[in-house]
């Protein structure tokens, strides 16, 4: 079963007399490390109120489409972009036909159209509109299109029937969700990963680093851990919790990085250069505080070996994949760089962007390989990782 440590998670509540359960799932979602946000259909505000949702989530509860407060804050396409899983908990009959039909006539529905994140809905409904077939096809549309379907539970239900059509359990609901950020796509492949900023010292006190947070590097050892993979994550120094079950190596200075990257590299599957790494360092470290004496200062500096392209030269058998970090040119400089360090694969950003990249919780990339080039929309990075992670898999085993 999948940590749901920093995963964003909307739940989504329709009008039906289960509502009641969804604020034990927003609950225990939240213990377990789930960031939530609720979004409540017109129909689930008669069973139980916004302000009790709000309350356990910590956050205002989104209810309108056309809520002039919310769309300044956090509109439908920013909450579409903003999840790593659409949980739709309880989903009525007439919800789950406005999914099938596609219509975005309420907030719930206009962010399941537009939303790239994972979706799973807990349908709850009477046991004779359950087994109506109309309802079991729509289910199975949904099923077909990738909408993973928890339950429904059978037994006693509100209006006195007995049957299937209860929604399944909190606990049930919330190990499921879980479960859908697994994959077996890199069961058992050895995956080095290198991450963060590093240091080049100009004196015992001062040194020159970049604005690398490290958060995308660390996301993608946790989507690779999620995939089966035994994970070394080799770690510039960065302000985030390791991720469980991996292997990590705390390193300072690019020449530290390089020597732990060949070392793990030797006995690995894949090799993903996550860093932001120094690209000079200066050619001698002063042994005393430089002094400030001076209104100007001059440091000599000589190039640092580039990681990505000797750990590709070393292992020629090693899928090796690359990040390119640029502000003006940045496919034709991620394609230059995908020939001539000798890559499989690169992933380029623009980080000249605020609202992705560096320190952002957001990303939006381009996957260029020999072969072909796939943009990834603006998304959060834990599910970006995912779909690169699902990327990395699908091109390492059609090549082995």
């Amino acid at each position: 079963m999948c940590s749901l440590s920093n995963k964003r998670i909307i739940v989504g509540v329709t009008g039906g007399i289960a509502a009641y359960k969804s604020a034990e799932i927003v609950r225990r979602l939240q213990d377990r490390g789930a960031d939530v946000r609720v979004v409540m259909t017109p129909g689930a505000e008669e069973f139980i109120r916004p302000l009790t949702m709000q309350a356990l989530s910590g956050h205002p509860v989104h209810c309108g489409l056309l809520d002039e407060k919310a769309e300044a804050g956090m509109g439908h396409i920013e909450l579409a972009r903003w999840a790593d899983l659409l949980l739709i908990a309880p989903a009525t009959a007439d919800f789950i036909a406005t999914m099938v039909h596609g219509r975005a006539d309420n907030l719930l529905g206009a962010i399941y159209l537009a939303t790239s994140a994972l979706v799973a809905v807990a349908p709850a409904m009477n046991q004779g509109m359950w087994r109506h077939p109309a309802s079991l096809d729509n289910v199975e549309k949904l099923n077909q299109r990738g909408v993973t379907i928890i339950g429904p539970d059978s037994g006693i239900q509100a209006c006195g029937d007995t049957g299937p059509g209860r929604m399944e359990q909190p606990d049930t609901i919330i190990n499921q969700a879980s479960d859908m950020f697994t994959s077996k796509s890199l069961q058992g492949k050895k995956v080095v990963i290198t991450a963060g900023p590093t240091r080049e010292a100009l004196d015992p006190v001062r040194y020159i680093s970049n604005h690398s947070s490290g958060k995308m590097g660390y996301a993608l050892a946790t989507a690779a851990l999620d995939a089966g993979a035994d994970v070394v994550l080799i770690s510039g120094p960065v302000n985030l919790s390791i991720p469980e079950r991996c292997q990590y190596l705390s390193v300072i200075s690019a020449n530290d990085m390089l020597l732990a990257s060949l070392e793990y590299a030797k006995k690995a599957d894949i090799f993903i250069a996550t860093a932001a790494v120094a690209d000079y360092r200066a050619v001698s470290i002063a042994e005393n505080k430089i002094k400030s004496d001076s209104d100007v200062l001059t440091v000599n500096f000589e190039k640092n070996p580039d990681i990505v392209s000797t750990v590709a030269t070393a292992n020629e058998s090693l899928f090796v994949v690359g990040f390119a970090a640029e502000s003006t040119g940045v496919e034709n400089y991620a394609k230059g760089k995908l020939k001539t360090k000798g890559l499989n694969a690169i992933i380029a950003n623009d980080i000249s962007r605020s609202d992705i990249g560096f320190n952002s919780d957001d990303n939006e990339v381009s996957w260029i390989d020999t072969d072909s080039s796939i943009a990834f929309s603006k998304r959060s990075k834990t599910q970006l990782s995912r779909d690169l992670i699902a990327q990395i898999a699908h091109k390492y085993n059609d090549q082995h």
